[in-house]
């Protein structure tokens, strides 16, 4: 049984006041290259995307982290990505701040972003 880490990109970034907003781009290329060599122990990161920071990031695989751009809105994707991971028998985790999405992602387990920026 595989571990998936699925990370709300946008609550990530958005939780470290560093200027992110004036480059959501380059926030998200950041994010991106510290879940590459970041100290996880999930076989597959998903890494969602929405507006303006799909541009730093193609959508596709870079070794075991996934890039999803969401095409609606970001919790949607998150939404959808964790019921794939669970309807093929993974257990899941989500990385978010946002409560709501938090409770609707149910089974999977939903951790701050705070605590994954502490491992990457």
């Amino acid at each position: 049984m595989s571990t998936v880490l699925v990370v709300d990109a946008a609550n990530v970034v958005g939780s470290v006041p560093d200027g992110w907003w004036k480059d959501r781009a380059g926030a998200a290329r950041r994010l991106h290259e510290r879940l590459l060599v970041g100290d996880t122990s999930y076989d597959e990161i998903v890494l969602v995307l929405e507006g303006q920071a799909k541009g730093g990031v193609r959508a596709g695989r870079d070794a075991h982290v996934r890039t999803v751009h969401a095409g609606r809105d970001g919790d949607s994707e998150i939404r959808a990505q964790v019921d794939r991971a669970l309807g093929a028998g993974h257990v899941v985790t989500v990385v978010t701040a946002d409560r709501m999405l938090g409770a609707n992602v149910s089974p999977a387990q939903v951790v701050s972003p705070s605590w994954l920026l502490d491992r990457v």
